[in-house]
């Protein structure tokens, strides 16, 4: 079982950067695909970026490719988004998430296949 918390949401300008990060607990964090999902007022959620077991294959919605990195920490059981060049239709609360695979090949961004999520962390950019 894996227990998330993210953290480094906040407000911030248009073309600005934020960084934020997910604690994951447990022993086993290599063994889990983390995905990054968002969901802004009125509008269903969405997937952002996901990152296989050790980081070696990574996913990009569209709408965040060459301004998102997704980047993992195995040692310290950490997942991390950098965001540049923020636009305000990235405003949304983030939620990392994690799935059980040990496939090189998995950076899925299907929800629907995460098993464990957690609370979110609220990112607001104004223009």
């Amino acid at each position: 079982q894996v227990q998330l918390v993210e953290s480094g949401g906040g407000l911030v300008q248009a073309g600005g950067s934020l960084r934020l990060s997910c604690a994951a607990s447990g022993r086993t964090f290599s063994s889990y695909v983390m995905g990054w999902f968002r969901q802004a007022p009125g509008k269903e959620r969405e997937s952002v970026a996901a990152i296989n077991w050790n980081g070696g294959r990574t996913y990009y919605a569209e709408s965040v490719k060459g301004r998102f990195t997704i980047s993992r920490d195995n040692a310290k059981n950490t997942l991390t988004l950098q965001m540049n060049s923020l636009k305000p239709g990235d405003t949304a609360v983030y939620h990392c998430a994690a799935k059980y695979s040990s496939s090189y090949y998995d950076t899925t961004p299907d929800a629907d296949e995460y098993n464990y999520w957690g609370r979110g962390t609220r990112v607001t950019v104004s223009s």
